[in-house]
């Protein structure tokens, strides 16, 4: 039987990045990215979502992969898991960055101010493209650690054999609350300079634990019981992490390599888990077709944003509420408007998206 809450958990979060995204653009407190604020306020409190959602959006996302992990392989082979993976993660965040992912290089590099100096060196046109392609990765990074955990779990069960699964599946409740020691002490290792996304460790022990704990309905079962107190302490955990950090970089280190940093990660994270498996296992035709059309918006709805950002709000063609409301607009509109188009075009939708064949709307 489909597990609904998982598609939904998946769709919902996707739309939380979108929005996130959006404040990001015109950061003015914490994580300067993008264009930067284009408003007149001393303060914008209002940018205190991305201090409330930036912890534990990305953990849902791998601890959800986990749990879809487990899911497949316990109906494929590893060589079929793989393949699939491959196909759905790999081609597209590494192929699709020369077919198109390119043009959100060209627009990030435009939006930093990166070619004034690139041409005024006179690097030839060819090396600049590379420069764009290596730019364009953007949200794809996701795709890139999740690649490597799949090939890295795979290597795991050929040497556990299952009997970590097993285990997993009687974790007791008070287990599953000291988990938040092995994401902490791994949130301080195998953490990329510069572009500080790339955290392989940290993320890992989400995806782990989505594969050999959450994946077990005997696990889920006990966690619907608190759903309701789960989602209460992870709203705490937000306010007095968002209140704590306002206007400080939440996003690099010290703060990301912080217990409270952590705590926050993961008892938001299962607390969406266990809160949506008691209340959001439901299927429509609205979530199924937001389900179905989440990965789409999730691969393209930062163009969207980027580009209103350079062509709309940096030429103050908008007055800044206009410009966050088209920003929003857009990120919807180019992620699923391009999804939509890029699905139904040969080679592209292959190389942009890992479809075989035509995907049928």
């Amino acid at each position: 039987m489909r597990k609904y809450y998982l598609d939904n958990l998946r769709w919902i979060t996707v739309v939380i990045v979108v929005i996130y995204h959006v404040l990001y653009m015109y950061n003015a407190e914490g994580v300067l990215g993008g264009l930067g604020k284009i408003t007149d306020l001393s303060v914008q409190y209002y940018d205190i979502y991305q201090y409330l959602v930036y912890p534990w959006f990305m953990p849902v996302l791998f601890l959800v992969s986990g749990i879809s992990a487990r899911l497949s392989l316990d109906s494929h082979s590893d060589k079929e898991f793989i393949k699939a993976r491959t196909l759905k993660l790999l081609v597209p965040s590494t192929i699709g960055l020369f077919v198109f992912q390119f043009i959100q290089g060209y627009v990030s590099m435009s939006l930093g101010g990166g070619f004034e100096g690139l041409l005024a060196a006179q690097v030839p046109k060819p090396v600049i493209y590379l420069i764009m392609v290596a730019s364009g990765s953007g949200v794809l990074w996701y795709m890139h650690l999740l690649w490597i955990y799949c090939v890295v779990l795979v290597l795991i069960r050929k040497i556990e054999k299952g009997r970590l699964l097993k285990a997993g599946a009687k974790t007791p409740l008070w287990l599953t609350g000291l988990f938040v020691f092995p994401i902490w002490g791994a949130s301080q290792v195998l953490n990329t300079p510069i572009v500080s996304v790339y955290r392989f460790a940290f993320y890992f022990v989400f995806f782990i634990l989505g594969y050999y704990v959450f994946s077990n309905d005997e696990v889920i079962e006990r966690l619907k019981k608190i759903a309701v107190p789960l989602m209460a302490a992870a709203i705490v955990l937000c306010v007095i992490f968002s209140f704590t950090y306002f206007g400080e970089n939440f996003a690099d280190k010290p703060i990301n390599r912080g217990f409270l940093y952590s705590l926050d990660a993961y008892v938001g994270s299962v607390a969406m888990l266990s809160a949506m498996a008691r209340f959001g296992d439901v299927s429509n035709k609205f979530t199924r077709w937001m389900s179905g059309h989440s990965f789409g918006l999730y691969v393209f709805h930062y163009l969207g944003i980027s580009s209103v950002a350079l062509f709309v709000a940096r030429p103050k063609l908008l007055p800044a509420p206009g410009c966050y409301i088209l920003s929003l607009v857009a990120g919807f509109v180019f992620g699923y408007g391009l999804y939509a188009l890029i699905s139904r075009i040969p080679f592209f939708r292959w190389a942009v998206l890992g479809i075989k064949k035509k995907k049928e709307q």
